[in-house]
């Protein structure tokens, strides 16, 4: 168990929550995650008046300066959960009949239901119940695959801006595509004015810095599929005119190789690349020529990355690009299992997302339980019985690193953001009876873990109780 302390303190306008707290302090990779788990079983959380995380530890070594201040009682306490790729336009779209497979599900499912957003009344309303969704699951930072709309998009940052969450969003280019997708195309030069002006008008305005700011701007084509080398060529141009103002990079790679049909033959064929990776790396002409700028980078994502080839996670690992994991939605399209030890072990950041609506799971954890069953159950020397360190870590600082926020949240580290959620299994009694009455070892660190797992997997909205930013609590009203 770790403490942290400081020499000296001023009360005012700090809060102090009392319960058991949960997280992975410093910042260490998943294989080291399990050594630095905090476990603090009556433990107190100290905000400042900035927002900012002042002292964590036992509540019994309180500060005598914050000694007469009330105090906020609850179950858990566990860092703001971070879900690195969810869908803003399919918010009604989890659970739909498309016959299964990834192409056409976005045909039949996906293109029409993102084409009613075009409606500004109908986009506020999914702006609103978006933002609702994410603040029941204690999403407290997200990166969102936008809306091809521009009012879609205001609305949605001007939801998250009256909640007071995190987000990282873009509007969905595309500028080819088939009949059903025709209402989301525009042409190559209206994709590329259409980020520029939505980079303008909403990157880190809400402060004036990327670093500190939680309203962000992605440049975000659907996948390779959806776009020509003459938009990558664009696209690349853009990226390297804002990367060095923190915009981020996010789009599909790898996610479905059925042969002859699937995403993955479908990409090759049509840009005659060696990888799939190679179009996003500026290597998008035939035969994998370059034809423009890389979009990789240290603020670059990837969902998915579930058929990777050796060379591509590298590069991937070489240029700090993160993956979102998404294993709730890749069950559902039947697109396979990212190997996790062959993917981790080349160093790659892995972060967990929701996919959301190809996964049908808003909550983190409820991801997180998929995450550990689906790599559990990989074949042979394959499988991994992923620790509830890993697991903790996957879902909370792993995406801070993956968004290049690790300095300012993701954990409990004394100076940075209090981003955090409260934990009452009595509201959820499954929870509560799992965490009462389950047997735990004798062994106080494996007890912890055991408990940290059970709380992870079998944790539902209800028992969500409280959900802060910067040390705010967050509602939709």
């Amino acid at each position: 168990m770790r403490i942290f302390y400081v020499d000296m303190y001023e009360s005012a306008g700090h809060e102090v929550f009392r319960g058991h707290i949960f997280h992975i302090a410093g910042a260490p990779t998943v294989g080291e995650a399990r050594q630095h788990l905090v476990s603090i079983p009556d433990g107190a959380l100290i905000t400042g008046e900035d927002g900012s995380i002042v002292w964590v530890g036992s509540y019994a070594q309180l500060p005598a300066a914050f000694a007469q201040l009330p105090v906020t009682r609850t179950g858990f306490i566990l860092p703001g959960f971070v879900d690195t790729h969810i869908h803003f336009p399919q918010t009604y779209t989890t659970d739909a009949y498309g016959g299964g497979q990834l192409l056409e599900w976005l045909d039949e499912c996906v293109f029409p239901a993102e084409s009613r957003l075009e409606d500004p009344g109908f986009a506020r309303q999914v702006a609103r119940d978006f933002t609702r969704q994410r603040v029941s699951v204690g999403t407290t930072s997200a990166l969102v695959f936008g809306s091809a709309f521009a009012p879609a998009q205001d609305a949605l940052f001007e939801q998250t801006q009256a909640a007071g969450l995190r987000l990282v969003s873009g509007r969905g280019i595309q500028t080819v595509g088939t009949d059903s997708a025709r209402a989301l195309i525009t042409s190559e030069q209206a994709a590329i004015e259409l980020s520029m002006a939505e980079i303008d008008r909403w990157h880190a305005v809400d402060t004036g810095d990327a670093h500190t700011a939680l309203l962000q701007v992605a440049i975000v084509p659907r996948f390779s599929l959806s776009v020509t080398p003459t938009t990558l060529a664009g696209l690349g141009e853009l990226y390297d005119s804002v990367r060095g103002r923190g915009v981020y990079f996010h789009s599909h790679l790898n996610e479905n190789d059925r042969p002859g049909s699937g995403e993955i033959d479908a990409v090759r064929s049509v840009f005659g690349t060696k990888t799939y990776l190679d179009t996003y790396d500026g290597y998008f002409l035939p035969g994998s020529l370059r034809g423009g700028s890389s979009l990789l980078g240290p603020r670059s994502i990837l969902a998915h990355a579930v058929h990777c080839q050796d060379s591509e996670l590298a590069r991937l690992a070489d240029t700090g690009t993160s993956i979102a994991h998404c294993p709730t939605s890749q069950a559902f399209l039947g697109s396979g299992t990212m190997p996790w030890r062959r993917t981790t072990q080349f160093g790659v950041n892995v972060a967990i997302g929701t996919d959301v609506g190809g996964g049908d799971e808003w909550l983190v954890s409820r991801v997180l339980n998929d995450c550990y069953k689906s790599h559990l159950s990989e074949p042979g020397d394959a499988g991994a019985a992923l620790d509830p360190a890993a697991l903790l870590f996957t879902g909370t600082l792993a995406g801070a690193r993956a968004l290049d926020m690790e300095e300012r949240f993701g954990n409990f580290d004394l100076g940075k953001d209090a981003d955090f959620l409260l934990i009452d299994p009595g509201c959820w009694e499954p929870l509560a009876l799992v965490l009462e009455n389950a047997v735990r070892a004798d062994d106080a660190a494996l007890a912890a873990e055991q408990t940290l797992f059970a709380l992870l997997l079998a944790l539902r909205e209800p028992a969500i109780t409280g959900v802060y930013v910067r040390g705010r609590r967050v509602s939709v009203d």
